[in-house]
């Protein structure tokens, strides 16, 4: 593994899709979120109900911030797709500073019920985004439908044709394909323009079908595909091309909520990222991709300033972030909190009691 010591920028990594949840699951999220060294946290809107104003979107932002204090960190705020998502609420949206819009395929992944079925509806709304410079995200997966032969293992492909017509339709709106899970994707964005972009999750680079079929703390949506399509992932991370930036999708269940009979999409990554990401990368002799992949080119994509210059007396006072090689640092077999009925509640992290090889070192 070698004994290099990474320093992250002023305050640590950008997240670019990250799950908070809402209640006592959304404070504890937020305090592993302060935890792992985060800096900027995109924020997805699937709460219960889902955020498709712009009143909503604030409101949920202070409640984050009033979580734990972490003056350092940004909230990015988006919005659901749905009907009330119009072109005067991106008026409003945009005005306010929200930063992008969320797009789930009705009923694919954990709340996401009230998803879209056709994309035309939109035009006007994408058309709005597009001359504001909103970003649209895409959850790329069609829904299951034996008719037509579409299941969890061919809904990402299935769905590529989608983001090539929205993206000629609308050529200078941004658009990224969230949390890519097979070689086909990293193709279809490799080729296209430069307005097209896609998150990768740290957990994607690790697992494959055979990792998440009966062990439910490794199950999300879209699932992990094959070893192929794991290094692709791999392989476009190592590459360094800019189109491909860190967004977890890290997801908090309960854990009866992940190992009962109907079980819950997500993985849940926490406060432990960047000692997940290190270990992959380093396997793989592509540690000196951490620090862009993880921390510049998000930001060059969404058009925020390089390492948080734009958050002044803030960034000063971030606290230093290092990961360091640490042979003994083990994931927690299991993470606590304190529900609403005043129940202590567990959750599962990814990859529980395994060890990392590294640490994170925060200075507070």
């Amino acid at each position: 593994m070698g004994a290099t010591t990474l320093t992250l920028p002023p305050g640590g990594y950008d997240d670019f899709h990250v799950h908070l949840r809402q209640g006592a699951l959304g404070t504890f999220a937020v305090k592993q979120l302060v935890a792992s060294g985060a800096r900027l946290a995109y924020v997805m809107p699937n709460t219960v109900p889902p955020v498709t104003t712009t009143a909503q979107a604030l409101a949920y932002r202070d409640w984050l911030v009033a979580q734990a204090p972490a003056p350092h960190l940004r909230y990015c705020m988006t919005l659901y797709l749905s009907p009330e998502v119009t072109p005067e609420e991106i008026e409003r949206a945009a005005a306010a500073g929200i930063v992008g819009v969320k797009s789930y395929p009705k009923g694919v992944t954990t709340n996401s019920d009230a998803g879209v079925g056709e994309y035309d509806a939109y035009f006007p709304t994408f058309a709005a985004m597009e001359r504001l410079g909103m970003v649209l995200n895409l959850h790329g997966e069609l829904p299951s439908n034996d008719a037509e032969g579409i299941h969890v293992m061919n809904a990402e492909e299935r769905f590529l044709g989608h983001l090539e017509r929205l993206h000629k339709r609308f050529p200078r709106l941004r658009i990224v394909l969230e949390h890519c899970t097979t070689a086909a994707a990293i193709q279809t964005v490799e080729r296209l323009g430069p307005t097209v972009a896609a998150t990768i999750t740290v957990h994607h680079l690790s697992l494959t079908v055979n990792d998440w079929a009966g062990q439910p703390h490794n199950f999300c949506k879209p699932v992990a595909k094959t070893a192929a399509d794991r290094d692709a992932l791999l392989q476009a991370v190592r590459s360094g091309n800019p189109k491909f930036f860190l967004g977890t999708d890290s997801a908090p269940h309960v854990r009866a909520r992940k190992e009962g009979p109907a079980t819950a999409a997500g993985v849940f990554t926490g406060a432990y990222v960047m000692p997940y990401l290190a270990e992959v990368l380093s396997r793989i002799g592509a540690l000196d991709r951490l620090v862009p992949f993880a921390t510049a080119y998000g930001r060059a994509f969404y058009q925020l300033p390089a390492n948080g210059a734009d958050d002044g007396a803030a960034r000063a006072a971030a606290p230093a972030v290092t990961l360091c090689p640490d042979p003994d640092a083990t994931i927690p077999a299991e993470l606590t909190f304190v529900d609403e009925t005043g129940a202590t509640t567990a959750v599962v992290p990814f990859a529980a009691s395994q060890k990392m090889g590294w640490r994170l070192d925060r200075a507070v």
